[in-house]
């Protein structure tokens, strides 16, 4: 009768411990950007990729998208760390040919035209790091209005008239680039 009052104790003592110890854990809350993907093709159902970008998602919250990307400066292309786009292929981007491998993507806002660029230098935060030298190439990205607002920076490809294409969409501003598998 003791032995089995000295184990149903001790169980419950073992279970308390535990329970304190998970509930002491701590989390960090939801980021106010939150990270996202966007691979081509989009289907789960291919596997064999030729893109993927991974990028945080900024909110206008009132704000304009020229105050938050300002024309004529480099801009990270989302939030937190610097976008990230891995080709699994080589690949045309822009026009411009780019090897298999992974990049950070960074824009220059423009009114008529944002140059996109890749770049070398990977695990940057925002663009307070971005080094012009580690270029690999810088391509021009058609500037268009879209027909509703979009709240939250976005990225996406897209099948367009002339194949794939990654677009970029905040506010009522979208940036294209064409993108394809190198023959």
């Amino acid at each position: 009768m003791i032995m089995k009052k000295i184990i149903s104790t001790t169980l419950i003592l073992v279970c308390f411990v535990f329970t304190a110890n998970l509930s002491a854990q701590k989390f960090s809350s939801l980021d106010k950007s939150p990270l996202d993907a966007a691979s081509y093709p989009s289907s789960y159902k291919i596997v064999d990729k030729l893109a993927r970008v991974t990028y945080s998602r900024p909110q206008l919250k009132g704000r304009s998208v020229s105050e938050l990307a300002p024309a004529g400066t480099v801009w990270r292309t989302g939030a937190n760390e610097a976008v990230e786009i891995t080709f699994f292929k080589d690949a045309t981007f822009g026009g411009s040919a780019v090897k298999a491998g992974t990049y950070s993507l960074f824009t220059i806002p423009g009114a008529k035209e944002w140059t996109v660029i890749l770049n070398s230098k990977l695990n940057q935060w925002g663009a307070y790091s971005y080094d012009k030298s580690a270029d690999i190439v810088r391509v021009n990205g058609s500037v268009s209005t879209g027909k509703t607002s979009v709240e939250e920076f976005s990225m996406t490809f897209n099948d367009g008239a002339a194949g794939p294409e990654l677009v970029m969409g905040w506010g009522t501003v979208l940036v294209t680039v064409p993108v394809s598998a190198s023959m």
